[in-house]
């Protein structure tokens, strides 16, 4: 097995562990929103069942991701063609970044709609959190989704032709995947029973601030490898949900 491979699997080891860690963690406003309805199981229980669905379903998509990555020729995710700046400090300086424009971006359009700022999990469960997502999912709609619709579109069906187009076109896309996922979750964070009360000015700021990461993200995948893709999304939650979500509670 070689590096890019071992790398891989730690990943997905981490993702598994943290992900039936978190499972045991307080959720904090997304759990308090719904007070009558019980969970299927205990929480030991949720956690092992957690683990397995992240450790097959994650581990295997995120398989294919890497494979087709490797045919459309994305960078290892450790090989000679990147530096460790590329791999660790560039996307923690992105995400930094990243995560003051969530900030910036939150307190101004808060005031366009009845429910105010985003909700954050408390912390610790803030920042294993922020590293199950920095993981689990960049494998998911960056690793697996932006190189099998790479491959689809341009090498299947277009024989090789427009593969940077056919890449940022997929990227968009990934970028509006991925935001919409969080929908239901704000919904229940806010208590919001349809998506037809969801105001436009909170779709919008969801729409734009997964959106930002996701094709920052998907850049730096390119570019510089999965790595990278999870440093970007890590980096940026720790600011948003760790940092400003202890601050902005205070």
């Amino acid at each position: 097995m070689n590096t890019t491979w071992s790398i891989y699997l730690a990943l997905i080891l981490t993702l598994t562990i943290l992900g039936a860690v978190n499972a045991l963690l307080p959720q904090g406003s997304i759990a308090s929103s719904l007070p009558n309805q019980q969970i299927p199981a205990s929480k030991p229980v949720m956690a092992l069942v957690t683990a397995g669905s992240m450790l097959v379903i994650y581990g295997g998509l995120g398989a294919i991701g890497l494979l087709l990555a490797q045919k459309l020729g994305f960078p290892p995710i450790w090989g000679p063609e990147t530096t460790q700046s590329q791999r660790f400090v560039i996307p923690a300086l992105i995400g930094v970044g990243t995560g003051v424009f969530f900030i910036v971006a939150d307190v101004l359009m808060k005031r366009l709609h009845p429910f105010g700022a985003l909700p954050h999990p408390p912390f610790p469960t803030s920042l294993v959190a922020s590293a199950v997502a920095g993981i689990g999912e960049e494998v998911i709609f960056r690793l697996f989704f932006v190189p099998f619709w790479m491959w689809l579109v341009s090498t299947v069906i277009l024989g090789g032709r427009w593969e940077s187009g056919v890449f940022w076109a997929v990227a968009a896309c990934s970028a509006l995947v991925f935001a919409v996922s969080h929908m239901p979750a704000v919904m229940a964070a806010f208590g919001i029973e349809r998506i037809n009360d969801v105001p436009a000015a909170l779709i919008g700021e969801i729409i734009l601030l997964n959106g930002v990461v996701s094709l920052l993200a998907a850049y730096v995948f390119r570019r510089y490898g999965f790595l990278a893709a999870v440093g970007v999304h890590f980096w940026t939650d720790v600011v948003w949900h760790v940092i400003w979500g202890v601050l902005g509670c205070a």
